[in-house]
């Protein structure tokens, strides 16, 4: 959630706020769809990765209203700063990430060590492919909408997008895996691969909390 910085003409300011407010709302909804639909069959299936990866959409719904509540303040006011709203979505966001992470990694290891395994993980491979190609759809959308109206901040959105992505290709790792070989390890590593980059996102969101410049590569400077 960074300052936008616009370089187009006044006229088309309007039509950018549209674009970037419905981008931002369909990420939301999108998300807890995705949400409510991972949680669900990640504990009915009893796989943690599916599981883990629907509490991760819900964190990401958080860090979405900060991102349009971002987009309206900067409708009102081009040049404003980010309000205490923001910051503190940004501080939720990643106190819920570094929770998630620990979270995973003491379930994946307790699961690890008792030998257990899901149920299946198909579910995991639906979710998953869908989620990429919503997520590239997105981010597609984002960079064009970005480019066309020279918006700094909403291709850093777009790039911070590929974080969802990799979040749904380890999914789909774990879950193509253990379906396959019905190794139950698969799934425990798949959510462990989710808690490393719920991490990363927690820590990128406490440094855009102070102010720092983060990229989606967990560097904040």
């Amino acid at each position: 959630m960074e300052t936008i910085l616009l370089q187009p003409r006044q006229k088309d300011y309007s039509t950018f706020y549209l674009w970037a407010s419905a981008l931002a709302l369909i990420t939301i909804f999108y998300n807890m769809i995705e949400g409510v639909v991972s949680v669900f069959f990640g504990f009915e299936d009893g796989t943690v990765a599916l599981f883990g990866f629907g509490v991760d959409s819900f964190v990401e719904v958080i860090s979405g209203v900060g991102i349009w509540h971002m987009v309206r303040r900067m409708r009102q006011n081009t040049g404003s700063l980010p309000d205490r709203f923001e910051a503190t979505a940004l501080r939720v966001t990643g106190s819920a990430f570094y929770l998630l992470s620990a979270g995973l990694v003491a379930t994946a290891a307790v699961n690890l060590y008792r030998g257990q395994k899901p149920e299946t993980t198909f579910w995991g491979i639906v979710v998953s492919l869908i989620s990429i190609g919503s997520m590239v759809f997105l981010m597609k959308y984002k960079v064009k909408i970005g480019k066309r109206f020279n918006s700094q901040a909403l291709l850093a959105d777009a790039a911070c997008t590929k974080t969802c992505i990799y979040l749904s290709v380890v999914l789909l790792a774990a879950s193509l895996g253990f379906e396959f070989t019905g190794i139950g390890m698969l799934d425990s590593l798949g959510a462990a691969g989710i808690a490393f980059l719920s991490f990363r996102e927690g820590r990128e969101a406490f440094g855009k909390a102070r102010g720092a410049a983060c990229s989606c590569q967990g560097k904040c400077a």
